[in-house]
Formats: structure tokens, sequence, C-alpha cells
């Protein structure tokens, strides 16, 4: 494969809220589409490659995708594809897409409505279907047996989840796209040792980014976001053979995308509850001084498969600011960090 520079050169997201039961996806979808292509100044016929993340279960029906691409415009015919994962995975796809030399640009997007249903029971369906889906265990049932394993070994305690809650709501509140901000009460017990504040919220949103190669994204922003290296990997389907106060595959993804070959100042974790922050913080070896999350992260806004996509580009607009060198930028999928992709993002050299 040949080594090309590849950048994020724009970053896009909805204001997050609770229930958009006025927009379809389309509609809440477009706004962030018009967005990002501004910022750079191309339209949908520029792009070289376009990629999307959502689930069709998330919006209870078959091939839901298509209406978003629609929106998108698909005419004249476009190089187009979609994963049934996070955006964050979409992104990777182009990446490599990019890497490879058959573009020079590529849009990434993700949307996701958890209004309408049961989120909790929605993921279910991401369970081994043998063992442990027909038992029912929803999404916060198995975060907190997660949560008990990490206090059990001394790894955290209810306090220490409460400081991490609160942090990420305080920052949230300093985020003009979270959902949730500045609210610091634990709340009452969802599933014992998980709090209310534990959890993220649910909601719907919208995410997207333009990806460019080389000259072609020096010339399309004035700082860009350089995906110095990016992997994924994945653990074990049945949760009985894992340690859940671990994240091998998230350690592994890190290496690989050379998150330790220097420091980062920066980490965007997608931990969607705050006893997955501590496994995270230590799968990825950060230091104390690194900024966790400043954007709130998914306990201030967590809309569905845009949430793991919002990290990067959340990562990505810090170093464009100037508020960051060298960050760290994570995603998951599936239940007790199942599935983890890691990217580390770097200024100009």
């Amino acid at each position: 494969m040949p080594t090309r520079d590849v950048a994020i050169v724009a970053f896009a997201q909805t204001r997050h809220v609770r229930d958009s039961a006025a927009d379809s996806e389309v509609e809440m979808l477009m706004p962030v589409l018009h967005d990002v292509l501004a910022q750079v100044g191309l339209k949908t016929g520029e792009i070289g490659f376009t990629c999307s993340g959502s689930s069709d279960y998330l919006a209870g029906r078959a091939f839901s995708f298509t209406m978003a691409l629609d929106g998108v415009g698909a005419w004249p015919p476009i190089s187009e594809s979609h994963v049934e994962m996070d955006g964050a995975w979409a992104l990777y796809e182009a990446w490599v897409k990019l890497l490879t030399g058959e573009a020079e640009t590529a849009l990434v997007y993700a949307y996701g409505k958890s209004s309408p249903g049961e989120v909790r029971d929605v993921l279910t369906r991401q369970l081994d279907p043998y063992y442990v889906a027909p038992l029912w265990p929803d999404s916060i049932v198995l975060a907190a047996l997660q949560a008990q394993a990490l206090i059990d070994a001394g790894e955290t305690d209810e306090d220490g989840l409460a400081a991490i809650a609160g942090r990420s709501r305080s920052d949230g509140a300093r985020n003009p796209y979270a959902q949730l901000g500045g609210e610091h009460a634990q709340g009452d017990y969802v599933v014992r040792p998980l709090r209310r504040a534990d959890c993220p919220p649910v909601g719907d949103g919208a995410a997207a980014v333009v990806l460019a190669a080389g000259d072609t994204a020096r010339r399309l922003c004035a700082r860009p976001a350089w995906i110095r290296g990016m992997d994924h990997r994945i653990e074990a389907h049945s949760l009985g053979v894992r340690d859940l106060t671990d994240s091998p595959s998230t350690r592994l993804a890190a290496g690989n995308a050379g998150a330790f070959d220097a420091p980062v100042d920066t980490a965007e974790l997608h931990a969607p509850f705050s006893s997955q922050e501590v496994v995270l913080r230590k799968a990825c070896r950060l230091a104390d001084d690194v900024v966790v999350n400043p954007s709130g992260g998914p306990l201030a806004a967590n809309p569905v498969m845009a949430a793991g996509l919002i990290r990067l580009g959340e990562a990505a607009m810090r170093i464009q600011r100037g508020e960051s060198e060298r960050a760290l930028a994570h995603a998951t999928s599936g239940p007790c960090l199942q599935q983890n992709l890691v990217a580390v993002l770097e200024g100009e050299r």
C-alpha cells in the first residue's frame, strides 16, 4: 500500500437533542453535510469517495441508509459505501481508500436517532445470539457488570466514577453541541453501581467529516489534522472469556496506530459509561496530564452510530484550533468495549 499523508480537514455536527421527532434522518443530516462541505468550499460532485455509518436496527427499517444517501445526492453516480457501524469505521474505510490513491477527498457521515425506541433493548442485538442474547441483558446491565468488576479489582470506586461523570458534564457545559452539561447530581442508581450520571444520555444527532490527501488537504485547510495511524481490533464475542477490567484490543490498536511512539496531549475517548473511561485510560497508557474528553465526551452527548466519529472530529478540531499538537481518538462498538478503533492525529510538522 503506498504511503500518503491523509488528514481531517473539516468537521461538523448537530446540536444533539433528546428527541428530534420533528425531523427525519435526512432532515437532521442535511444541515451537517452542507456545513462540512462549505468549510472546504467543495460540492458533493467534487468529493472522490463517500462513506456513511448508521444502523438499520436503530432506524427500525431495512436499508434506511439509502434514504440518507438520496439526501447526499447519488446522481450522477458517485463512489459510495456504507458500514453498519459507528461512523468512525466509515472513516477508516475512507482513510484506506485515500491511502491507496483511489481518491483525493472523502466525505464521511454518520447519524442515529435513539429517541423512537428503547436503545437499551435495541443494542442487545449485538450480543452472542446463542448464550447471551436469550437472557436479554441490556447495555446498562452489562456496563454495570463491568463497573462492578473494576470496583472489585480495586481499579476505581463510586467516588472515582462520580468524578469522571462530573468532569464530563462540566466540560459539556462549554460545548454548544452537547446534549447535557453542568449537571453534577449523580442521581439514583440505574443498575448498581452505575448512577444516572454514569450513563450516557439517550439522544439524536449526526456528524460529518471531510478527509483529504497531501497537498489537497493543505489547500483546503490552514492546519489539517493529519492521521498518523489508525487501527481497529476486537475482543472475543463471549463475555465469559474476557477480562472486563482490561481492553487488550484497545491496547493493540493503540500500539499499531503509533500512540505509544510519542506522548499525546489530548484524548477523545468513546466511553459511554464513566467506568469505561477507567479501562480506556489504562489501555491507552494515558498520562495524568493528558486532557481527556474536553468536549464532554459521550456522557454529555451520545448519538448512537455517530459518537465515535465525533471523537475523531473533536480531536481534529482541537488540532486545527492550535489547542493540541498530538491527539488520540478512540471509538467503540458492542458490549463492554468489544470493538475498538484508535487513531493518532497530529498538526503539521
